[in-house]
C-alpha cells in the first residue's frame, strides 16, 4: 500500500534517488565503451531503460560524455543523427557515443516495441537496434548496440538508500496503523510523508525539452537528433 515514489507535488528527490543507481550503471557502461570505441574507431550505442521519460538517458548521457542523446520528449530524425556523426568525423572525432532511451521515437513515427497481449500496452524495446542500423547504413560507420537492460537496476545500496529505506518502512507501517490505505509514502522538502496513490500517479514526470538541463547539454555540443 505504500511505496517510495513521490507525488507530483513532492520534491523530485525520491524519484532522483530511486534511479540514481541506474544512472551510475549507465555512466560506467558509457565510460567503458568509450575506451573500446576510441581504440577501434567503433560507434557504440547504449540503450537505457525508463519507459516514456528520458531522465536516465539524459543524466547518464551527459555525465558519461555522450555525443548524441535520444529521449522520448524530443523526437529525432535518422538524418539528423547521421549528420551529427558525420560532422564529428569531419572534425577529427572517429568515434561517437550515442545514448538512446527505450521510449525514444522518430518524428512522425511510433514507439518501438511489442503489444502486451492486445491490452494496448506496449513493451518498449528495439529502438536502439533500429537506430544503430540506420546510423551504420547512412554513415558507413560500424555501429554496435549495447542494451544494459535490467542489469542497471542492480548494485549495492548506498548509505542514503539504507536510511531512506528505513524511513519509508517506518512510515508505511504507520500508515497501516492509521488505516490510511490507498496512500503512498512520499518525500517532500526532506520530509517523509504520504499522498493518495491516485494523486501520485495522475501525471507522468517528463523531461522539459526547453529546460535548463537540455539547454546545457546542447551548449556543450550534445545532439538530440531534432530537426
Amino acid at each position: 500500500m505504500a511505496t517510495s515514489h513521490a507525488s507530483k507535488d513532492s520534491a523530485s528527490l525520491v524519484d532522483f534517488f530511486s534511479v540514481l543507481r541506474l544512472r551510475k550503471a549507465l555512466i560506467a557502461l558509457i565510460l567503458a565503451l568509450a575506451v573500446v570505441a576510441l581504440a577501434q574507431s567503433l560507434l557504440p550505442l547504449v540503450g537505457s531503460q525508463r519507459g516514456h521519460a528520458g531522465w536516465i538517458a539524459l543524466h547518464g548521457g551527459i555525465a558519461g560524455g555522450a555525443d548524441i542523446i535520444l529521449i522520448p520528449e524530443i523526437p529525432f530524425t535518422h538524418e539528423k543523427v547521421a549528420e551529427a556523426v558525420l560532422d564529428r568525423e569531419r572534425r577529427g572525432y572517429h568515434s561517437t557515443l550515442v545514448v538512446v532511451a527505450e521510449g525514444a521515437c522518430p518524428v512522425g513515427g511510433t514507439l518501438t516495441g511489442t503489444d502486451m497481449g492486445g491490452s494496448g500496452q506496449i513493451r518498449l524495446k528495439g529502438v536502439s537496434d533500429a537506430v544503430a542500423y540506420e546510423i551504420e547504413a547512412r554513415t558507413g560507420k560500424e555501429t554496435r548496440s549495447c542494451i544494459l537492460g535490467h542489469l542497471q537496476r542492480g548494485g549495492s545500496p548506498t548509505a542514503l538508500d539504507r536510511i531512506l529505506g528505513i524511513r519509508f518502512g517506518v512510515k508505511a507501517v504507520s500508515l497501516i496503523k492509521e488505516g490510511l490505505f490507498g496512500h503512498m509514502v512520499s518525500y517532500q522538502s526532506y520530509h517523509v510523508g504520504s499522498v493518495p496513490i491516485e494523486k501520485a500517479v495522475e501525471k507522468l514526470r517528463n523531461v522539459d525539452p526547453n529546460g535548463e538541463l537540455v539547454t546545457s547539454a546542447k551548449a556543450i555540443g550534445i545532439s538530440f537528433g531534432h530537426p
